[in-house]
């Protein structure tokens, strides 16, 4: 149900004042916070056999679901592997030089999207019902969910930095194993992994290169 005239009002003043405050409290980051989530930071394949607690966790989550997604969509789901046996699950898809790396990681986090959720725009997005966009648009609703999935791996991976936890992206999977594996019964489809943990950073190599502004950005 769409929002009353008033209570919409109210939430968009109330939403002004926020982003004011926190403009006021805190314009920018300091260089060693962008050097910690990016500029600096690094992807890593070995762990140390620090745990990661389950708060932690939850933190990371709290932050990743505050990033902006088309029409509050949300549509990333996320499963935390930790235990031998999901490890075990995990593997079979994995490619063989990825299999060492899941496994001595505390935590591979799955990051899938949920084809239905856009099913939700009314608790979402509830300024009016954006779901006829949705209804008989598979290529939409695909679009859409897989593009601000990978939004909200994005900001997984800096949150985890952003706490303290190093991060390391994995795309050399099999989706139609994880799929199978892990959500057969509910319909996710998976997206790409991600281990967090503590790194060992004695395995770190020199950091790639980047192109530079000029040869592929423009300013028109």
């Amino acid at each position: 149900m769409a929002m009353q005239a008033l209570d919409l009002q109210n939430a968009r003043i109330a939403a002004q004042e926020a982003v004011r405050k926190v403009r006021a409290a805190k314009d920018h980051l300091d260089p060693a916070s962008i050097d910690l989530i990016l500029r600096d930071a690094r992807s890593h394949y070995a762990w140390t056999d620090r745990p990661v607690e389950e708060a932690l966790l939850r933190e990371i989550y709290e932050i990743t679901i505050a990033g902006p997604t088309s029409m509050n969509t949300c549509p990333a789901r996320f499963v935390f592997v930790t235990s031998e046996a999901a490890k075990d699950r995990l593997a079979k898809s994995l490619k063989a030089k990825n299999i060492d790396k899941m496994r001595a990681a505390p935590v591979t986090a799955i990051i899938a999207w949920d084809p239905q959720y856009w099913t939700q725009l009314p608790f979402l997005f509830p300024h009016e019902d954006r779901r006829p966009l949705f209804e008989g648009n598979q290529a939409y609703i695909d679009d859409t969910g897989f593009r601000n999935s990978t939004l909200q791996g994005a900001y997984f991976m800096i949150a985890a930095r952003a706490v303290g936890l190093d991060v390391g992206a994995m795309s050399g999977f099999s989706n139609e194993i994880v799929e199978a594996e892990f959500f057969a019964e509910n319909g996710w489809k998976s997206n790409f992994l991600c281990n967090l943990g503590y790194a060992d950073e004695n395995a770190l190599f020199q950091k790639l290169p980047r192109f530079a502004f000029d040869q592929i950005c423009s300013v028109i």
